[in-house]
């Protein structure tokens, strides 16, 4: 059985932007790109910094206390920590880690989500 929560609707999330929401207790980052909904982990694996602070082009957000990038469609990581030599320093401390993504669906105007 699948828990799926509603989160938001259509109309409280403009396209190109995102915001944060809460579910059952999580931090969920939830972002508008064109006519697709995403729902991925509000907090960079890094330092816990709150991703939807950070900057969205495209499907790609960047953490806004460390530069470190993530796709919103699968996770993965685009870009871990800023560059030079803090970057270096950083990858071997802290090795880069994906996000959490949730699976979301649109039935009317909400926006709910799979936990």
């Amino acid at each position: 059985m699948t828990n799926l929560l509603e989160v938001s609707n259509t109309e409280e999330i403009a396209e190109g932007t995102m915001k944060q929401v809460l579910a059952q207790g999580h931090e969920i980052l939830l972002a508008r790109v064109g006519d697709s909904y995403y729902a991925v982990d509000n907090r960079c694996p890094h330092m816990g910094g709150k991703l939807s602070q950070g900057k969205l082009v495209g499907t790609t957000v960047t953490c806004p206390l460390h530069g470190s990038q993530f796709d919103l469609t699968s996770g993965q990581v685009v870009r871990w920590l800023s560059g030079g030599l803090a970057s270096k320093i950083g990858r071997v401390v802290k090795p880069s880690k994906p996000i959490n993504v949730y699976k979301v669906k649109v039935e009317d105007s909400r926006i709910l989500i799979e936990l």
